[in-house]
């Protein structure tokens, strides 16, 4: 296969991971052609507006080049942008001609892709209209507030809109280098750099499962934190959204405006993601089995545990259980 160029675009403050997740991925895959005595598929820059040094959030620095022309020398690459603190703030401290280059370089490259908050800067670039795309589960709603013409799918790992590819927090622009190299080179080859790397060739669920205190970051003087105060001790009851309003002292229309002015939620998916936090938190106790889990989550059957978890995490009970518990 012809060699591709891989250019990672990186700023002052990016998430290392972010970057240097994707170039290991891609590196490893050159490891495995080497290995069997063909030719490199990837080369790997990493770039920056300016060049030269740049400080990642942890501290560790990386050398960069500059971003190269948006003309020939970037036909048929894959772009990979990084997130990091301060991004996803429009007219922040990061250069704004950052995604005017991206949104002309996205017109020569085959993929422009995006690990976590990146997607603020395809965003900002006018590339997701219309699209759907995901970012770590922190800054999905905010994604969605900023750029509302965007399909923000909250819970996926990647998600892959035509040339455009979008994937969810840090680890997560792993996930999503993994089936470009098999994309590129086919299952065989994606499954040994992911046995090379000891990593899941595709992660069950999605990234919900990875953040057990997810709902409990809201203020706590919201609707949102106040409901999920009352409903927490109550999961094992048949609640209606009478009574979550009742709760609030609101009414029922103005319970879901709040509510969902506040966390892009409904009552309803509110209630349905603290049963999904107990389940999974119940699961990954030792001796939990999945009847009582449902039962104690307010579920009540194991079938209904069952739909929740393929429908909300792509994975059956038992399954994450084994994985996580």
């Amino acid at each position: 296969m012809k060699t591709i160029d891989i250019w990672l675009l990186v700023f002052p403050g990016f998430a290392l991971l972010d970057a240097t997740g994707p170039a290991q991925v891609f590196g490893s895959a050159n490891d495995e052609a080497r290995d069997a005595l063909l030719p490199q598929p990837y080369r790997i820059h990493m770039i920056a507006p300016g060049g030269g040094p740049v400080a990642s959030s942890c501290g560790v620095t990386v050398l960069s080049a500059p971003l190269p022309p948006a003309g020939s020398k970037l036909a048929g690459a894959t772009l990979i942008v990084s997130g990091g603190h301060g991004i996803e703030t429009a007219g922040g401290a990061h250069d704004p001609a950052m995604a005017r280059w991206v949104a002309r370089a996205a017109g020569r490259v085959a993929r422009c892709c995006a690990v976590c908050t990146g997607a603020f800067v395809l965003a900002r670039a006018g590339l997701l209209d219309g699209r759907r795309a995901v970012t770590h589960w922190r800054d999905a709603a905010l994604l969605q507030s900023q750029f509302p013409a965007i399909d923000v799918h909250e819970d996926a790992i990647y998600i892959k809109d035509g040339p455009l590819y979008t994937s969810a927090g840090i680890a997560a622009g792993m996930d999503l280098a993994l089936s470009l190299v098999e994309e590129d080179q086919g299952r065989a080859v994606g499954l040994a750099v992911a046995k090379r790397m000891v990593v899941f060739f595709k992660r069950p669920g999605g990234q919900r499962q990875f953040s057990s205190q997810l709902l409990a970051q809201a203020d706590p003087q919201d609707v949102h934190a106040q409901l999920t105060d009352w409903l927490r001790p109550r999961l094992r009851q048949r609640i209606d959204v009478e009574q979550m309003a009742a709760a609030c002292a609101l009414s029922v229309r103005t319970l879901h405006r709040q509510l969902r002015q506040a966390a892009g939620l409904s009552p309803a998916q509110l209630l349905l993601r603290l049963r999904m936090e107990a389940a999974c938190g119940l699961l990954e106790r030792p001796g939990m089995t999945v009847k009582r889990a449902a039962s104690h989550s307010g579920f009540g059957s194991e079938y209904n545990l069952r739909r929740a978890f393929a429908a909300q995490l792509g994975v059956v009970p038992s399954d994450y259980q084994a994985r996580f518990g």
